[in-house]
């Protein structure tokens, strides 16, 4: 099976199995065995692997210079959680789709035309009727520049009202999804809870499906402070990730999002995170795992920015089968693009979880996928699963013919 082509209901995969860190035997599925990380729903009685609940943007990309003198910009979509189930899609093959809603104007049939490139179902987007010129709902727009050296990238989203931004709980029946089509993984996270006192009650009834149906959930903090700026701020912030980790099964974050988002402060750290002690991070997620019992896995993206487009790239994992894991350090990797990179760690991880069960496995899937889609332009991953594979292995970037 070819990297990007979806697996049949039922059907393994071994292609992907040979010579990776922690599984150089063949793929031991996580299905029924008592050492995995995760215990996911069988495949065969699925018609997803994932599902992805939330916001889908056009991104708007002035390339090399700068939004505020641009005359043209690249376009293609993009979403914290969307990004995550198109790369479990394109990437790692897993069958997906995507919960969420736009409006029916020209800007959406575009996005809707991009996201149908991702291979992902997109039956389950809400069609919002347009009041002609997105008075009272609209689709957001994501202008991003990438920065270079000292001059940090920069994000400008134009996303007030958005269609997705008023979804109600009731806009999709999650019995049917998840109990007569069957899930194996649904993932959201902090970015889409961040959209609306809606949305975060949105968030809520899925996950509330979900586990009722036995399917797997993570969710990625993702803190973005201009989300909550005008929605009660950090505190606000906190409130809400905090009542929904107890519906969660797999949190992931980033070097500053279990402090901002949850509360748990990391020792050693400063505010521009110059330095980022793994014994710190490991201890913060001691306590994280002590207050949430429930999480069966707990990852971390580790990033030290040096320049735009120079960082210190690695992750670490915990898993309540597995203990702690750490992936290959990346120091001074080159960045084309960091916009998504945290999204695509988290679907290797994912991926790593759904057909190792193995936390080892799992987070180096996470960072070298992670690694990859930063060296390519747009939100979303590029990469192949040989690519991934190749690097996982510690292979380099030699010209391959």
């Amino acid at each position: 099976m070819s990297a990007g082509e979806a697996k049949p209901a039922g059907a393994g995969r071994t292609d992907a199995s040979q010579g990776l860190a922690g599984a150089s035997a063949p793929r031991r599925s996580p299905e029924g065995r008592a050492d995995a990380a995760v215990s996911p729903r069988p495949e065969g009685e699925c018609a997803y692997d994932i599902v992805s609940l939330g916001e889908v943007m056009l991104r708007l990309d002035p390339g090399e210079g700068r939004i505020r003198t641009a005359r043209s910009f690249a376009v293609c979509e993009g979403g914290g959680e969307y990004n995550v189930a198109r790369g479990l899609r394109r990437c790692f093959g897993e069958r997906g789709a995507i919960v969420t809603a736009l409006v029916r104007d020209e800007v959406g049939r575009l996005v809707e035309d991009l996201m149908l490139a991702s291979g992902l179902d997109t039956r389950f987007v809400q069609w919002v009727p347009s009041d002609g010129v997105g008075r009272s709902v609209r689709n957001g727009l994501n202008f991003t520049e990438r920065g270079f050296g000292i001059r940090g990238a920069v994000g400008c989203s134009d996303r007030g009202h958005t269609a997705v931004s008023q979804m109600r709980p009731d806009a999709v029946d999650w019995d049917r999804l998840f109990g007569e089509l069957g899930v194996r993984w649904l993932h959201t996270g902090g970015i889409f809870a961040a959209l609306s006192d809606a949305s975060a009650e949105v968030a809520r009834a899925a996950m509330e499906a979900a586990r009722r149906h036995g399917t797997l959930v993570s969710y990625d903090l993702n803190y973005r402070p201009s989300l909550w700026r005008s929605n009660g701020g950090r505190a606000r912030a906190r409130e809400v990730n905090r009542e929904l980790a107890g519906l969660v099964d797999v949190m992931i974050g980033n070097e500053e999002d279990f402090t901002a988002s949850l509360g748990f402060e990391v020792e050693g750290t400063d505010a521009s995170l110059s330095t980022l002690p793994v014994d710190s991070f490991k201890a913060m997620i001691e306590r994280v795992r002590a207050e949430y019992p429930g999480f069966q896995v707990i990852a971390t993206t580790l990033r030290r920015v040096r320049t735009a487009t120079v960082n210190d790239w690695g992750a670490i994992a915990w898993a309540r089968n597995g203990g702690f894991a750490q992936a290959v350090q990346r120091d001074g990797l080159e960045i084309l693009d960091r916009v998504g990179g945290g999204d695509s760690f988290a679907s290797g991880l994912i991926y790593g979880l759904l057909e190792y069960g193995d936390v080892r496995t799992a987070v180096e899937y996470g960072a070298a996928h992670g690694a990859l889609a930063m060296t390519t332009p747009g939100d979303t991953s590029t990469a192949s699963l040989e690519e991934v594979r190749r690097l996982v292995e510690g292979g380099g970037a030699r010209v391959q013919r």
